[in-house]
């Protein structure tokens, strides 16, 4: 029925009526050969997700429409590179939850610290200050985030650390923000094999100080086995 829809409203321009018909989807696997054959939706324009200077111009747009306490490009450079990956959709949201954020702790203006607790709860939750744990599990999941740190800080191909936390947020216990050191569109296989490392430093470091390991690390074996499988069946990086 969309598709009869499509091509009925599409009928009837000639080509000489100076009019341009465009449409956006998320899936162009699913689209009817129909809607794209010469004449119809025959030129494609691939939209992927911006690089640093795209989030940077996008950041600019969104954080222009809040008060904000420091220099625009300065705070938007900051914003495009704590937001590797993210769409303009998830920049504006941090921007909004970053708003908020400087409402509630009396800023009058939005400042730096607002955007990273911004990204800190896009990326994981809200933070749950006062979630009751032990010393015992607070030490367990500060040697793990350490573990991570550690990886990020020694191997080359891992990513930067930014930021370490034991503060609960959602499901995590705690989390380590880690960046890539620079955008990249391909990866070498060292460099996958470090980010895996980096993954399973936590782990490796409740092994290593306590002679026991925990469910904490179900997250980073998840993310470790996505890349792991990747190289193995995308990428021909095994034997």
């Amino acid at each position: 029925q969309t598709l009869n829809q499509i091509l009925i409203e599409m009928d009837g321009f000639k080509p000489r009526d100076g009019i341009t018909i465009f449409a956006g989807t998320n899936r162009v696997d699913v689209l009817d050969p129909a809607l794209l054959r010469a004449g119809r939706f025959d030129r494609h324009i691939a939209v992927d997700k911006p690089d640093i200077r795209g989030r940077k111009a996008i950041s600019k747009i969104y954080l222009a429409k809040v008060l904000i306490d420091g220099d625009l490009d300065d705070l938007s450079q900051k914003l495009a590179e704590m937001t590797p990956g993210y769409t303009g959709a998830d920049i504006c949201n941090i921007v909004n939850e970053a708003a908020i954020i400087a409402i509630r702790n009396g800023h009058e203006k939005v400042q730096l610290i607002d955007l990273i607790s911004a990204v800190d709860r896009v990326l994981c939750g809200m933070e749950k200050k006062n979630s009751v744990m032990s010393q015992a599990e607070k030490r367990r999941i500060a040697y793990h985030e350490a573990g991570h740190a550690v990886m990020g800080l020694k191997l080359d191909g891992a990513n930067e650390v930014q930021k370490i936390t034991i503060i609960p947020r959602g499901h995590a216990g705690g989390y380590t923000m880690m960046t890539p050191k620079e955008e990249s569109f391909n990866y070498t296989k060292n460099e996958l094999l470090e980010s895996i490392c980096g993954l399973l430093g936590g782990r490796v470091a409740e092994e290593v100080t306590f002679h026991e390991i925990t469910t904490g690390a179900h997250d980073d074996f998840k993310k470790a086995t996505k890349i792991a499988r990747s190289m193995v069946t995308e990428y021909g990086m095994s034997s």
